[in-house]
């Protein structure tokens, strides 16, 4: 599988990568954190880490950690605006539940942990 990025979303990236000569793509992963227990992370990535496994789309590389790939795998990120809010948003058939707001998701394996 793969991480992909819609289009909207992969125009942003472009924009953020541009605006930055140092960033070599986009770090995507996950992190233990609000009410269902794992949030996204998104961020420049300046380097390959250790363990990454990277993706590439449209000429922008995805970098993602070792333990985040078995959570994250299949994702589709896209970006929306709505009004004054923008924000990126996340298609994971990984998750089995998400908290209201969206920022935070549950594997089945977290179900039975």
């Amino acid at each position: 599988m793969a991480i992909t990025l819609a289009p909207a979303a992969l125009e942003r990236v472009k924009g953020y990568l541009a605006s930055d000569p140092s960033a070599v793509g986009l770090r995507f992963g996950v992190r233990r954190t609000g009410c269902s227990g794992w949030g996204y992370s998104v961020d420049l990535a300046h380097g390959e880490q250790p363990g990454d496994t990277v993706f590439e789309q449209d000429g922008v590389r995805i970098f993602i950690d070792a333990d985040s790939l078995p959570l994250v795998d299949g994702t589709e990120m896209d970006f929306l605006k709505q009004g004054l809010n923008e924000q990126f948003t996340f298609r994971n058939p990984k998750a089995a539940a998400e908290c209201g707001c969206g920022e935070s998701f549950t594997t089945d394996a977290d179900k039975v942990a």
